[in-house]
């Protein structure tokens, strides 16, 4: 038996046609990600050189600072981790939520295509960090007086924003609906 495999290839590449079609909010999703991915390396990067330029922390005014913290954890440094494989273990786990959260933004509508936008960015920013200098760097320090919030980036803001989103999407809206 002879198979024809030209014929194979391309019944695959019609299936595929009809599979995978680009509209145009998913151009649009796309470059919400590389500009919330591209805001947090410049802001990131940027801080870094004027922080060793200046040989030490920023103070902007009475409520925000600019103070480098190198977060090996997750989200505001929780699980802050000095141990090898179980920081590669996080790094594997959030890679996975990164492979998920693709697969939720295919199949959403519009608006949830902009809200994963905003999660995605931040988080490939984060994980770019995290591959790259086993760190991340977090320098925003919002403090009242002598009481520090957690030290974060423009990563950690998209984040929040966009699951703050989906919060109120999902629980808030399609209630009234």
């Amino acid at each position: 038996m002879k198979i024809n495999v030209q014929g194979l290839k391309f019944a695959l590449y019609k299936m595929l046609e009809n599979k995978i079609q680009v509209k145009k909010f998913d151009i649009i999703s796309l470059l919400l990600i590389l500009i919330f991915f591209g805001i947090d390396r410049i802001s990131k990067i940027s801080v870094i050189k004027r922080i060793q330029s200046e040989q030490g922390d920023i103070f902007l005014n009475d409520f925000i600072n600019i103070t480098l913290n190198w977060n090996r954890g997750i989200a505001f440094g929780l699980l802050s981790l000095d141990k090898s494989f179980l920081y590669h273990s996080v790094s594997a786990i959030i890679l996975l939520i990164i492979v998920y959260l693709v697969y939720l933004m295919v199949i959403s509508d519009n608006s949830g295509k902009v809200i994963i936008s905003f999660i995605l960015g931040g988080a490939l920013g984060n994980v770019y960090d995290r591959l790259t200098y086993f760190a991340v760097p977090d320098f925003i320090d919002f403090h009242i007086g002598s009481i520090h919030w957690f030290t974060f980036n423009f990563a950690d803001i998209f984040i929040t924003l966009g699951i703050f989103a989906m919060v109120i999407k999902e629980f808030v809206l399609k209630k009234n609906t």
